[in-house]
């Protein structure tokens, strides 16, 4: 089994891998994270920062200070988001699930801020 998730953005310049484990995946439903994916949640598996490396396309990483202390990355050709982390849990990085490759296999355990679920979103 691979020690790392691995993953790019859709243009394909930006290359990256995070060393597992996972702390947990989750679906954030906050607007800001609803604003930057442009979609109903971001989906993150939560990692250790030490071990996330950008193989290739450093250049093409922007960092965007969404509030106070959080930073979301992106790649500034394509725009895909990938990732989010806070300066207040400088040894966390979370990765979006929907640039890894393979795709993520693991559970997704957490929902943050459920109360701002949209109600386009189906319900179980």
């Amino acid at each position: 089994m691979d020690e790392y998730l691995r993953g790019s953005c859709l243009c394909g310049g930006i290359r990256y891998r995070a060393a597992l484990p996972a702390s947990h995946a989750s679906h954030c439903y906050c607007t800001m994270c609803q604003k930057q994916h442009g979609a109903a949640a971001g989906s993150y598996a939560n990692l250790a920062s030490a071990g996330f490396v950008v193989e290739q396309g450093a250049a093409l990483v922007t960092e965007y200070a969404s509030s106070t202390h959080g930073r979301r990355g992106f790649c500034r050709v394509c725009g895909s988001t990938l990732f989010w982390r806070s300066e207040e849990s400088p040894d966390r990085i979370a990765i979006t699930l929907g640039t890894m490759e393979p795709e993520y296999a693991g559970a997704v355990e957490k929902e943050w801020y459920p109360e701002n679920k949209p109600a386009w979103l189906p319900r179980r």
